[in-house]
């Protein structure tokens, strides 16, 4: 068992060897916070910031004033969610909830397992658009930056950068706005960059370049299940979906397939479309979401051939770096589809009202100046605890909940 779980999280267990090592040899230059949060400061990137905050100055201040709208709707956008998940984590405990932290490894209810270098490559891209980003916003408004660095806290890695607090204060509200919300507002614009060439890019020349078959798989989650109680064996290619009342789906890719069996519910019959004909199976319920379908398998990738027209080795190398960001062959999801989740959800938690992120930072700004310092201060103090605590009980609640399931 434990074998088993090294050689499976080996690459990450690795890399958090590395880190605590790192920590160790540079532990002179490593100040640590509350016992559990290392800053490590450096210098680097201080003067590309100068260079571009300087050279784009204009476009630079309009568009941190734009990520002060961007930057409040977000805000409120994730903590409705937060909310509302919980009030659907409590009404019906076996729900999935949707608020999870994003590791490698772990299976992430409805999107699937997070590969360890896809993470790793992310978060470093993520960290330092998001940092930079502070950076630019702030030299554009003549704020010194100090330090640059990475911090640690638990299993969560990220990035900072350190300008001149007291010069940053002492700015009207908007300035400060716009320099705190600028690492959010560039990972949701990264977010949707990186959605926009997986689907409109990546995919589309990925596709001119196969034929598709439907898909397969090359395990069972157990014996027990719908897909291998009807006897359809790991490798078997399926290419079609019907429901008893509707006509047959023909089905290219696992994606339009999921998207079909979405529409019927657990103990509903349906008939798969295989080499040897329609099989019937009855639809069990997710253990992730009881209200969903499942057939039971994993390990499923899309069945395709490569045209023979790109099938000599210049285009199979072109075709497996496409493959590379999309993971349209093997049912996975690629390196966009990551970086989309990843930036996107990164940059909304940072809007949330906590001490430890952007968007606490902002809201302390507005109650400071809603409600005079004092006031404003205890106000703040009270509305992070409440979203720190609906946090966790987010995070908590369907963790217990699996526990004792």
């Amino acid at each position: 068992m434990v074998l088993d779980f090294l050689i499976k999280y080996k690459f990450v267990i690795l890399f958090y060897l590395i880190v605590i090592a790192f920590l160790y040899l540079k532990r002179n230059r490593v100040q640590v916070q509350a016992k559990f949060i290392f800053l490590y400061r450096m210098k680097w990137g201080l003067r590309w910031m100068d260079k571009y905050a300087a050279k784009y100055r204009e476009w630079v201040i309009l568009l941190g004033y734009i990520g002060v709208g961007a930057g409040y709707v977000g805000g409120l956008i994730i903590s409705v969610l937060l909310i509302k998940n919980l009030i659907d984590i409590l009404a019906s405990p076996q729900a999935a909830s949707g608020v999870a932290l994003v590791l490698p490894g772990v299976n992430l209810p409805g999107i699937g397992i997070l590969p360890f270098w896809y993470w790793l490559i992310a978060i470093f891209v993520i960290a330092v658009v998001h940092e930079f980003a502070h950076g630019i916003v702030a030299r554009a408004h003549k704020i010194q930056v100090k330090n640059t660095g990475f911090v640690f806290f638990g299993p969560i890695i990220g990035a900072f950068v350190e300008p001149n607090e007291n010069k940053l204060r002492s700015q009207s509200d908007i300035t400060q706005y716009s320099v705190l919300a600028a690492g959010a507002f560039s990972n949701i614009i990264l977010a949707l960059i990186g959605l926009l060439l997986l689907q409109l890019v990546f995919l589309p020349i990925q596709g001119t370049m196969v034929e598709s078959n439907g898909f397969t798989f090359d395990a069972y989650v157990n014996d027990n299940l719908p897909l291998a109680e009807a006897g359809i064996q790991p490798g078997t290619i399926i290419s079609g979906l019907k429901g008893t009342n509707t006509p047959l789906v023909k089905i290219t890719n696992f994606e339009e397939f999921y998207n079909e069996v979405s529409l019927f519910r657990p103990g509903e019959e349906i008939s798969l479309q295989t080499e040897t004909g329609l099989v019937p199976i009855t639809l069990a319920a997710h253990p992730d979401n009881p209200i969903r379908g499942y057939l039971g398998i994993n390990q499923i990738r899309n069945d395709i051939n490569l045209k023979e027209k790109y099938s000599g080795p210049f285009s199979k190398s072109i075709f497996y770096v496409l493959e590379w960001f999309t993971g349209m062959t093997n049912g996975n999801k690629g390196f966009l589809f990551w970086i989309y989740v990843l930036s996107l959800g990164i940059g909304l938690f940072n809007l949330l009202p906590l001490p430890i992120v952007d968007g606490g930072r902002m809201a302390q700004v507005f109650l400071h100046r809603l409600k005079g310092k004092a006031l404003g201060e205890k106000r703040y103090r009270q509305i992070s605890l409440f979203f720190l605590l609906l946090l966790l009980l987010n995070l908590v609640i369907p963790f217990f909940t699996k526990l004792l399931v």
